[in-house]
């Protein structure tokens, strides 16, 4: 039976809503990221979320699988709303790096400053933001 295109498909199911990154990391994404698990830093996002999106594209698949993620929106995959409302989370994405709050997206430059980072910076995207 062939369904037209025009006839709504489901929605996602619980488990497909998260944020899917495509983009292939460097080795100067890895290392960052790895900076960024061993200082415990954290990012709260929410699945729909587009800076949240754009947010993690920066550090790119491999690297962004390695990154403490906590989804905020109850109705995401593995979400911890409990979590995001005892740190205080009021937009996404949020960084919590070294006690400190970081709303929206930051260049992996800001982001390798706000942790102390000391490792490699030849960052695959290259942004700044006013």
């Amino acid at each position: 039976m062939n369904i037209p295109s025009t006839v709504a498909q489901p929605s996602p199911t619980p488990t497909e809503r998260t944020i899917v990154v495509e983009s292939a990391s460097g080795s100067s994404e890895l290392s960052l990221a790895q900076h960024l698990k061993q200082i415990h830093a954290k990012i709260y996002t929410a699945y729909w979320c587009p800076h949240c999106h754009a947010q993690l594209s920066l550090f790119g698949l491999q690297a962004s699988q390695q990154l403490e993620r906590i989804e905020c929106d109850p109705e995401g995959k593995d979400a911890k709303p409990e979590l995001c409302k005892a740190a205080e989370i009021k937009s996404y994405p949020t960084w919590i790096i070294n006690g400190k709050h970081y709303e929206g997206t930051h260049s992996l430059n800001d982001l390798a400053d706000a942790s102390g980072y000391k490792g490699p910076r030849k960052f695959k995207i290259q942004i700044t933001f006013p």
